[in-house]
């Protein structure tokens, strides 16, 4: 995934996620990677205060690495597994949709998924914390079977909204349980 969409602003993306605004300035539209894009941060702490934050899609790359790196695959990665047991590291990224490139032969074209619901959801994303370069990556998964018909590549993992305290202040052995594939029955692809 190398697009999504958010399109509501920062107020709105308080509401739906019971969080502070702060002074992001987000006002809506389409995210690629090395953008700034909001995200819902907490301290960490069960029942802890959200806010809303700008950050930019995409880590600094480990020591040997050029690019930065938007998506998260694997858990157990030295590079991630730090990261993602400290539940103050963790955030969601609100969207309304993201993008996928159907991989069939003679159907090269870009679809829009949604979830079925509520048109604002969140990924499970991990931050990194550098004064110079305040950052998120996407957490990914295998996909589920709707998507896997238009390409057998990795998804980005969704938070149901009953799972937002425990994704962003719960134990990583018990969060991780979390980090699955949406069910392809609540998404659409248009």
């Amino acid at each position: 995934m190398h697009l999504y969409h958010l399109d509501c602003d920062a107020a709105a993306i308080a509401r739906a996620f019971r969080a502070d605004a702060g002074d992001d300035p987000w006002s809506g539209g389409h995210i690629s990677p090395l953008n700034p894009a909001p995200v819902v941060v907490s301290n960490g702490r069960v029942g802890g205060r959200r806010t809303v934050k700008p950050r930019l899609w995409g880590v600094p790359p480990p020591p040997s690495g050029t690019s930065p790196i938007t998506s998260v695959r694997n858990l157990k990665s030295p590079f991630w597994i730090g990261t993602l047991r400290h539940a103050e590291l963790r955030c969601l990224v609100p969207a309304t949709s993201f993008a996928i490139w159907s991989a069939r032969t003679g159907d090269n074209r870009q679809y829009r998924v949604r979830v079925d619901g509520p048109p604002l959801f969140a990924f499970a994303a991990i931050m990194r914390q550098t004064e110079d370069w305040p950052s998120f990556a996407i957490l990914h998964t295998e996909p589920n079977r709707l998507l896997r018909a238009h390409r057998d590549a990795p998804m980005p993992v969704i938070i149901a909204p009953d799972d937002y305290d425990q994704w962003l202040s719960g134990e990583w052995r018990d969060t991780q349980k979390l980090v699955q594939p949406w069910p392809a029955q609540y998404m659409l692809v248009e």
